[in-house]
């Protein structure tokens, strides 16, 4: 059977990720980065698109699993009825090259091992060549090669067109294989010991998750999506992936399948009220600088994503021999929605740098000059339709999200000038443009009879994004249309007490057939709302119904299927696990008095939590 998508774990190098199965398999591996191709990608297709299992012979699932620690080693554990053996899985932090890291350990008795691996590059369209050289086994394709060995040496041979071994643990035995990747027109990589890489890997996690400052209530799930931000972060830029796969359906059999390995502008504030609320300022920084370098240039070519070290151009294309995660297809690798316009990210860039000024990361000297070019650009345009938030497929709308955006970016440019009068600019020119928006918004896009604010100007649909309108400041949270609005979202986008982003039923808002499962980051904005409202019980009930969703091991996908009762999409989702942690951020400050928690929602810029 297919493993749903929560039977994974995630391990990673800050570089590039994979994805361990309960069967002790590797369904997915993009090396050397997130967004390269997969020599690993079962998770999409089948066992002959690339997968690497280690299990006991005849064993279908383990018996239990976690991550050792506050760390991003995982513990695998399978008890037999001659003995318990654990599987160690780990990518350290590279030096040059990637490796992957699978140490089997005998805990008592005697369990017969196997080990079974098929390499496929590019994302499992490749059978590479195979051959031994100096203890390895050697897979090579094109630019592509990926070394193979275990410490110490086990019986392994080749069998269509995969690479087998068989070994026997004992307690207190243990048996490394290490897969290197490197390039194939190099020399033979150096060789690293597994032993000595799983002390540094633990030490090295241990020492970053002792940098937590957070220490209110629900700590154990916040410093476990910390470490999940942190292990989608790619090292060399800072940058931050949605997540390290694609395709992953939000609808089972559905067409709802996106690219995420890539970097969205739209996470940027809150990706850096949740760093900066958990104490890791430098991670904070790096983010900062990323967004800094992606957005430099002509404000009329912002983008609403980039790639990982910012790069523009992230053509989208098909994969036709891949049957896509149980049969949902097409599998897609890039992301056309690279090409939409959507007005909120100008008040999201913006919104983000204030946010760092205030939280005393060093100031750059041209990002002030950067947002004023950015407002002027958005001040000549907030006026036109975009694509929204969403990446809408349709045609483009008045969305208010976006409307309500372009009003923080001349908010917090009014706020900055009043803040710091040695800035250049002139705050009577965006006090004029936040009051001609914030009027527009309030004539236009809310439905006095339904007393709510609507997806977009004069329709009726609703929009989850709408929850953001207290966080903002645009209103504040006591203002009947904000509760109004709460109250309609609730009960038009519910679902199973979850929310989806908007309704798909019945309409063409987003151009595409079918549905999709509950949105999670949309369901912890529910909970930060009804917390602002004043209904912090509901809140607290609702967050820790979210936290239940989690799998085994912590994580959180992009949607979930109540009526299955199954995670959906991309895995693991950076989106829902910013908003994990903002929400139980919120959640603990509410017990604060209340002059430390205006001071803290003011640090926030109001839209971190």
């Amino acid at each position: 059977m297919t493993p749903r998508i929560e039977d994974y774990a995630l391990i990673g190098d800050l570089q590039t990720a994979a994805l361990v199965g309960k069967n002790g398999s590797v369904d997915w591996l993009c090396l050397p980065r997130f967004d390269s191709g997969a020599c690993f990608a079962a998770l999409l297709g089948d066992e002959e698109n690339g997968h690497w299992r280690i299990a006991p012979k005849g064993a279908d699932t383990c018996t239990r699993r976690a991550y050792a620690g506050e760390s991003l080693v995982l513990e695998t554990y399978w008890e037999t009825r001659t003995g318990t053996v654990k599987v160690i899985d780990f990518m350290p932090q590279r030096d040059r090259e990637p490796d992957v890291m699978r140490i089997v350990e005998g805990v008592s008795g005697t369990v017969d091992m196997s080990s079974v691996i098929r390499l496929r590059f590019d994302f499992g369209s490749i059978v590479p060549w195979m051959r031994r050289s100096d203890g390895h086994r050697v897979a090579v394709a094109g630019p592509d090669s990926a070394w193979l060995r275990s410490e110490p040496p086990v019986k392994t041979w080749g069998q269509q067109f995969s690479t087998c071994s068989s070994f026997r643990v004992s307690a207190g035995e243990r048996v490394a294989f290490v897969l290197t990747w490197h390039p194939s027109h190099s020399p033979r990589p150096k060789l690293v010991d597994p032993y000595e890489a799983l002390e540094n890997t633990l030490s090295d996690w241990a020492e970053w998750s002792a940098r937590c400052k957070y220490q209110g209530p629900y700590r154990d799930a916040v410093i476990r999506s910390l470490i999940t931000l942190k292990a989608l972060t790619f090292g060399p830029t800072g940058g931050i992936v949605a997540a390290p796969t694609t395709s992953l359906p939000e609808e089972i059999g559905g067409v709802r399948n996106w690219d995420y390995r890539f970097c969205w502008l739209r996470d940027s504030t809150l990706t850096l009220g949740a760093l900066i609320s958990a104490g890791y300022l430098e991670e904070a920084a790096a983010w900062r600088d990323w967004l800094l370098r992606a957005v430099a240039g002509d404000p009329a070519d912002l983008q609403i994503m980039y790639g990982l070290a910012g790069e523009r151009r992230l053509p989208e294309s098909e994969l036709p021999w891949l049957r896509g995660y149980e049969n949902s297809g097409p599998v897609r690798i890039g992301n056309a929605a690279v090409r939409q316009r959507q007005l909120d990210v100008y008040g999201e860039v913006i919104d983000s740098l204030r946010l760092a000024r205030d939280a005393g990361l060093d100031d750059k000297p041209h990002a002030w000059s950067l947002q004023l070019s950015l407002l002027g650009f958005l001040e000549s345009t907030w006026r036109e339709p975009d694509e929204g938030l969403w990446e809408i497929r349709g045609r483009r709308r008045h969305f208010v999200h976006s409307k309500v955006m372009a009003w923080v970016a001349a908010d917090r440019a009014v706020r900055s000038l009043e803040q710091d009068p040695t800035l250049s600019g002139d705050a009577d020119r965006w006090r004029a443009m936040r009051d001609a928006v914030h009027r527009e918004v309030c004539e236009k896009g809310y439905d006095p009879v339904r007393n709510t604010f609507t997806q977009s100007y004069g329709s009726r649909e609703l929009d989850a994004a709408t929850l953001l309108i207290a966080r903002t400041g645009f209103l504040p949270p006591d203002d009947p249309r904000v509760v109004g609005t709460v109250d309609a979202v609730r009960d038009e986008l519910g679902i199973d007490g979850l929310l989806r982003r908007y309704s798909t039923d019945g309409t063409s808002i987003d151009g595409l057939p079918g549905g999709e499962g509950a949105f999670l980051a949309c369901s912890f904005w529910l909970a930060d709302a009804l917390r602002m409202t004043g209904r912090t019980d509901e809140a607290t009930a609702l967050f820790e119904r979210l936290l239940a969703l989690r799998n085994d091991v912590g994580l959180l996908a992009e949607e979930y299927d109540t009526a299955a009762g199954r995670q959906l999409g991309n895995f693991p989702q950076a989106f829902s696990h910013i908003g994990l942690v903002g929400t139980a951020v919120a959640l603990a400050a509410q017990a604060q008095p209340a002059e430390a928690r205006a001071a803290e929602d003011d640090a926030g810029g109001g839209t971190a939590g």
